[in-house]
């Protein structure tokens, strides 16, 4: 028994001498969507303050590909000492988990889930060119040119509303698959895709500067920051009402006192004013909330998301 004390007794104080000595050289911070997406915006901001705080470079590593799958499953394999972390979002996380029965990772089993950097709705964007000035309007427009009713999209996040939106006004849509949500703001921009529902980041500046219009956003309430865009229930689409986040994880097994090191770090950077205003501006509300928090709105997303594709009976490759 003594032994076991001994051994149990020196693998702690081991633990808190490293955590003590963390960081003590880079951490990499992975983003499974390209630059310019509305979750590496979210990144760079509040990643540039927890460096400060830390006093430590923090590198921001993009890994695009499977709308944010592949990077989550290289991150659930890579070491749990807190040099790797993941910038983890509702599509590539709960919505994943809910819609891909063999998905290799689980969100809450395979990841310490840390604290959230922001949540917010989606926006419902079509081509500024285009005659369409409301949901009524691009549900017209689709069924009458069902070989133009394209939409952009880079993870389950996206397709399943715009899956939804669908569902609920019978408009046909053929989903385009890209690397980021820029990506997608561009893809209408450039009336290669009819529409896109993405996250604000990329889509506010560009609906601001008229060069892409905003039909409604998702969230139970006006955006401060587009005031004039109808929600997805004033525009008669209530069920239309998807919420997302992103937030910072890292995989299971990091040692507590590290993990406790980070989320007071990453809060600390998420609670700073000019990093709020930031996200506020980018029309996302401030996250921050407690890794147990975080851990049950992943959970309850998760059986959220899976009773919309059991009612849809939609599919994913």
């Amino acid at each position: 028994m003594l032994a076991f004390v001994a051994l149990g007794t020196t693998t702690s104080v081991r633990a808190q001498s490293e955590a003590a000595d963390y960081p003590n050289k880079p951490i990499r911070m992975i983003v499974p969507f390209a630059a310019g997406g509305g979750n590496d915006i979210f990144a760079r901001l509040v990643g540039a303050k927890a460096s400060e705080i830390m006093n430590q470079q923090l590198i921001i590593e993009n890994r695009p590909a499977a709308g944010g799958r592949m990077a989550a499953e290289y991150v659930a394999t890579q070491a749990a000492d807190g040099y790797t972390l993941f910038v983890g979002a509702s599509g590539n996380m709960s919505i994943a988990a809910a819609v891909y029965p063999n998905l290799p990772y689980h969100p809450t089993k395979n990841f310490e889930p840390l604290t959230t950097i922001a949540s917010f709705p989606m926006v419902l964007i079509v081509p500024t060119t285009s005659p369409i000035k409301s949901i009524a309007d691009l549900v017209a427009y689709a069924k009458a040119n069902p070989n133009k009713s394209t939409y952009g999209t880079t993870s389950p996040a996206f397709t399943i509303t715009t899956e939804l939106l669908k569902l609920e006004t019978g408009m046909p849509g053929v989903a385009l698959p890209l690397k980021s949500s820029a990506e997608m703001v561009q893809c209408v921009n450039q009336e290669f895709c009819l529409l896109a529902i993405t996250d604000p980041p990329p889509a506010v500046p560009q609906v601001k500067d008229g060069r892409v219009r905003a039909l409604a956003v998702t969230g139970p309430q006006r955006s401060p920051e587009l005031p004039d865009i109808p929600t997805t229930a004033e525009a008669g689409v209530p069920r239309v009402n998807t919420m997302l986040w992103s937030g910072v994880l890292a995989p299971a097994g990091t040692s507590p006192a590290i993990v406790k090191k980070l989320v007071m770090v990453f809060q600390q950077a998420v609670r700073d004013k000019e990093v709020s205003s930031k996200l506020r501006l980018l029309g996302a509300e401030p996250g921050a909330i407690s890794p147990e928090e975080f851990r049950k709105v992943i959970d309850s997303d998760i059986a959220g998301f899976s009773q919309i594709v059991k009612a849809a009976n939609l599919t994913f490759q």
